[in-house]
């Protein structure tokens, strides 16, 4: 029989699916705090380095109250754009607690960084030249493309030969160059390899790449490994977690040594923003339709792609539990079902052709593993309105930390 994670884990706390979706509408993100606190604290002892530092990728979800709790327990935070950098000093980040992990940025958005004291992290030289002439003698950072690549979907690898990010290895001599012709100080490089391994090696390969480039620039103050790190997405089938004991034991040993051989003690960074949050989400919805066209049965939701993407765009697999006057159904009898949203387009699709338990009308259904790019790329698209986010509380009481979408947010902006 299948894992169910929510009731493994009293997911909902004192709170029925029902209740939740009675009071706060449907569909609904759902974010649990006791989860939370346990991922951030997994990553925020990874590796036993002194001044090791986890950067969360705050694009993975930017609710406020939840950046809050990850800057209680330790994280620092990388940022993407300067509505991310905005929102993190928002949350109470100070600027030296944030790195602006730039691509393809315009002069303004620099400058806004600049403006704040916010490192900048270049992943090009012409944006390197663009960072020295709006700021000669600063402090940089460059992304450095190690070479190796790896991640879910050929959409999320950022590293090695088809990737449109960092800097190849084969240009370091340039790099000095521009550092020299601007007065910039490199204070840092990092990396990305992809998102969502599962496996260490590919990352402890990529982190001895990174340092083998770091050994040519003296007097850093920081290597940022990036991230990647990926959740078990398939916990109804067993899939095991990433050993993260084994991996920070082989990173652990890998910085140590090369410590040794660099001569000074740095700090060391990593960019873990999937695995910090998807877990303590979970996305409730609610069954409006159970039909059959030929011989395929489809189970129709309001959990449209303006709600959850990643199945549309990257064939994302996500567990499924449906609630039957909130209890998990269970039963060894299953068939195959699409299960779909309520968007005006074929390729609204929840989960194609999966074994599931018979579902009805008036069932409700839960979506698992949705903190991470659920609600931060939702969108209004066919004038559907965003849902609410909530929060269960380490007393197990639920909390509004954004409310839905109304009518008037649709019409916000028009002039």
């Amino acid at each position: 029989m299948a894992n169910f994670y929510t009731e493994q884990t009293n997911f909902y706390g004192n709170s029925k699916p029902s209740d939740l979706l009675r009071e706060f509408g449907s569909p609904l993100y759902v974010y649990n705090e006791a989860i939370l606190r346990q991922r951030c604290k997994e990553m925020a002892g990874l590796i036993k380095c002194p001044g090791f530092k986890s950067n969360y990728s705050i694009k993975a979800n930017s609710n406020l109250e939840l950046l809050k709790i990850a800057r209680e327990e330790g994280l620092h935070a990388d940022a993407m754009s300067p509505g991310e950098i905005h929102l993190l000093l928002a949350a109470g980040y100070k600027p030296e607690e944030i790195l602006f992990v730039a691509n393809n940025v315009s002069a303004e958005e620099m400058q806004f960084a600049i403006d704040r004291d916010v490192l900048i992290s270049c992943d090009s030289l012409s944006q390197l030249r663009l960072y020295g002439r709006l700021n000669p003698g600063g402090r940089a950072v460059v992304r450095f493309n190690p070479g190796v690549g790896a991640g879910h979907h050929e959409k999320v690898v950022t590293a090695g030969k088809n990737t449109k990010f960092g800097v190849n290895i084969e240009l370091i001599d340039e790099v000095k160059a521009i550092l020299q012709e601007y007065d910039l100080k490199l204070v840092g490089i990092n990396q990305h390899i992809g998102s969502l391994f599962m496996e260490g090696t590919p990352y402890v390969e990529s982190v001895k790449s990174l340092l083998a480039i770091a050994a040519k620039f003296p007097d850093l103050e920081f290597v940022d490994m990036g991230g990647g790190f990926g959740i078990p997405y398939r916990k109804q089938e067993g899939q095991e977690r990433l050993d993260l004991e084994e991996t920070g034991r082989r990173l652990t040993e890998v910085i140590e040594s090369w410590m040794d051989k660099y001569g000074t003690r740095i700090r060391i960074k990593m960019e873990p923003g999937r695995y910090v949050v998807a877990e303590c989400g979970a996305l409730l919805g609610t069954v409006h339709t159970v039909k059959y066209n030929g011989n395929k049965k489809y189970i129709g939701t309001d959990i449209g792609f303006n709600v959850l993407v990643r199945p549309a765009m990257y064939d994302s697999h996500h567990d499924i539990e449906f609630y039957r006057n909130d209890s998990i159904l269970k039963s060894d009898i299953t068939a195959a079902a699409t299960v779909v949203g309520n968007i005006c387009e074929t390729g609204d699709i929840l989960a194609k052709d999966r074994e599931l338990p018979e579902a009805c009308e008036g069932d409700l259904i839960g979506i698992m593993d949705a903190g991470a790019y659920g609600y931060s790329m939702a969108s209004n698209y066919n004038n559907r309105l965003r849902p609410a986010e909530i929060l269960i509380g380490l007393d197990g009481s639920p909390r509004l930390i954004r409310r839905r979408d109304t009518f008037d947010d649709l019409m916000r902006g028009f002039v």
